[in-house]
């Protein structure tokens, strides 16, 4: 017999309860306080990917409803239903029916901020028409794209990121009950890579377990498609000492062998070279080379061969040669 699919670890790992979320402890404590007290606002959470926010809407709406958390919670990803249409139709339909065994149901709008303006009026006079059978919380990576009248109406939490203490146990618990080796090294590089969203985190964990039983720095760096951070380094430093060839031959390796975008090395770069000691880089020279850094990612942004723009850039790094 075939074995069972596996569901993937970022699903299978996602929190049951409000105190299984990692590194917003504060916003924890006060939805915690929402399910003590059995009632709650509208809510917005807002911030960046990967740091807890549909983790604590599904935990949320968990501890409210138990074993009624199926008929009494709505998700959604706005990304997909983003027109007036769904807030007419699913949206409305679901909330006008009475919760079950419960005084509430929960609507949960993920990516909310990808909602057209016109699903956005519409959705905030249904927000108030459906406040006695029905709550909303959603979820926005920029709080600024919902309009004002919905903010008002809701409690806003503005959740950070995690820190890479937070990311460490959490991996290394992962890796654990997993039964795969992971060393020090490797639990930096995720870290590195990841840079504070846990979904990514885990995703390349798992994507790194299926090479071997063993996952080292060297395996992280090369499933993730990222360079290690001293590879980037060591290609500006050629590049500011004059060797524009040697420069150019690593560029290669980064984009043919590595498989990097152009944005990819940009962004490396980048956070690279805010990263040099300043013996290697005083900061007059720092500051005009992120500018450059900047105006090289728009040309590719705006559709300009990532391979031109990438050594041209490397070309202007020669102009500040000690």
């Amino acid at each position: 017999m075939a074995s069972p699919i596996e569901l993937p670890w970022i699903e299978k790992y996602r929190p049951e309860r409000l105190s299984d979320v990692i590194g917003q402890k504060e916003i924890t404590s006060r939805l915690s306080n929402y399910v003590k007290n059995n009632t709650m606002p509208n809510l917005l959470f807002a911030g960046g990917a990967g740091i807890g926010k549909t983790s604590c809407a599904v935990a949320l709406a968990k501890e409210f409803f138990g074993d009624s958390f199926s008929q009494n919670f709505l998700e959604l990803n706005a990304s997909n239903d983003r027109g007036i249409d769904v807030v007419r139709d699913t949206i409305k339909n679901f909330a006008r029916t009475l919760a079950f065994n419960q005084g509430f149901k929960i609507i949960f709008l993920d990516e909310s901020d990808a909602l057209t303006f016109d699903a956005q009026q519409a959705l905030r006079r249904t927000m108030e028409r459906y406040s006695r059978t029905c709550r909303f919380i959603l979820s926005a990576n920029y709080s600024s794209k919902i309009i004002e009248p919905i903010q008002s109406r809701c409690v806003i939490f503005r959740f950070g990121q995690l820190s890479a203490k937070d990311i460490e146990e959490r991996v290394g618990d992962v890796a654990k009950k997993e039964k795969v080796g992971i060393d020090e090294s490797a639990l930096k590089a995720i870290v590195y890579v990841c840079q504070g969203d846990m979904r990514k985190a885990i995703n390349v964990l798992q994507a790194s377990a299926s090479v071997g039983e063993k996952i080292t720095d060297k395996v992280i760096y090369e499933v993730s498609a990222r360079a290690r951070p001293e590879e980037i380094k060591e290609m500006m430093r050629l590049a500011l000492s004059g060797k524009f060839l040697e420069a150019r031959a690593l560029l290669d390796k980064l984009i043919y062998e590595y498989g990097m975008s152009g944005e990819d090395v940009i962004v490396q770069m980048h956070r690279e070279l805010v990263e040099m000691d300043e013996n290697e880089v005083p900061g007059r020279t720092k500051i005009e080379l992120i500018d450059k850094i900047g105006e090289y990612n728009f040309r590719m942004a705006e559709g300009a061969n990532e391979r031109v723009q990438l050594e041209a850039l490397l070309a202007q790094f020669l102009k500040y040669k000690k």
